[in-house]
């Protein structure tokens, strides 16, 4: 009877989603604050769109990120 082992590629490539969102998730929120603090500036919709950007960006490596390490350990 053959064990099941972790496939240890894909786990990598989840720790690298993971590692990445985990950097996003300071950085989104910190341009958000740069955003708002400056409100009467030219370029606050432009921070404020990449902000919301790198925030959502944030949530979709984490889960992606999540799945692949989920998958490396339990998926045939």
């Amino acid at each position: 009877m053959e064990q099941n082992r972790t496939n240890k590629e894909i786990l990598v490539k989840g720790l690298q989603n993971m590692a990445i969102s985990l950097a996003l998730m300071f950085l989104g929120p910190s341009l958000l604050y740069l955003a708002f603090s400056n409100q009467e500036k030219s370029t606050y919709y432009l921070v404020l769109i990449i902000a919301l950007i790198v925030c959502g960006l944030a949530i979709f490596l984490a889960f992606k990120g999540l799945k692949l390490i989920l998958d490396s350990m339990f998926k045939n």
